[in-house]
């Protein structure tokens, strides 16, 4: 039963996520629907607490200022509905669950920054799967070949009929 389970969730896993860390910096970007339009929003703000890394069920919980009163918002990092997580900012934290931060603001607030690659860590492109959608994009083009050459065979041999049945038609008339 166990294995069952974890099969249909390594379906609807995403190949690989950004490593988001509590007190990091992120911008989320969501696909959100409204009515028949799809739109992209943004929400930038710092990582409170991340919970269960391995599973599908993989949440960030991401905390910003906006017009004065705090606004937190909870994630799943395996959804269709996100497209993609920038980390801009990394700081140093003792802890995963950064709730403290609530009680404060100002310069109270501020988290102590810390040099990492940026490119590294928002780099999510998966080589595995880069290399299999190379393989199908070859398969395809390779059966677009293969059909194109049967579909000029096929009007060769019509062009090579309609040929033989002109020439009867002028030996005949």
């Amino acid at each position: 039963m166990f294995a069952l389970i974890q099969k249909v969730q390594a379906e609807h896993m995403k190949n690989k996520v950004v490593d988001v860390r509590s007190g990091d910096t992120v911008r989320v970007h969501q696909k959100i629907q409204e009515g028949s339009k799809e739109r992209v929003q943004i929400f930038e703000g710092i990582v409170l607490r991340t919970s269960r890394r391995e599973s599908i069920t993989n949440t960030i919980t991401v905390r910003r200022i906006a017009s004065g009163v705090g606004v937190e918002k909870t994630y799943l990092l395996h959804s269709p509905l996100i497209l993609k997580v920038e980390v801009t900012k990394r700081t140093k934290v003792r802890r995963n669950y950064l709730t403290y931060l609530r009680q404060r603001s100002g310069k109270s607030a501020r988290l102590t920054g810390v040099d990492f690659d940026r490119t590294a860590v928002n780099d999510v492109t998966d080589k595995v799967a880069e290399a299999e959608l190379e393989h199908i994009k070859e398969e395809v083009a390779a059966k677009a070949t293969a059909t194109a050459e049967k579909q000029n065979a096929k009007e060769a041999a019509l062009e090579k009929k309609q040929a033989e049945v002109e020439a009867r038609h002028k030996e005949n008339a």
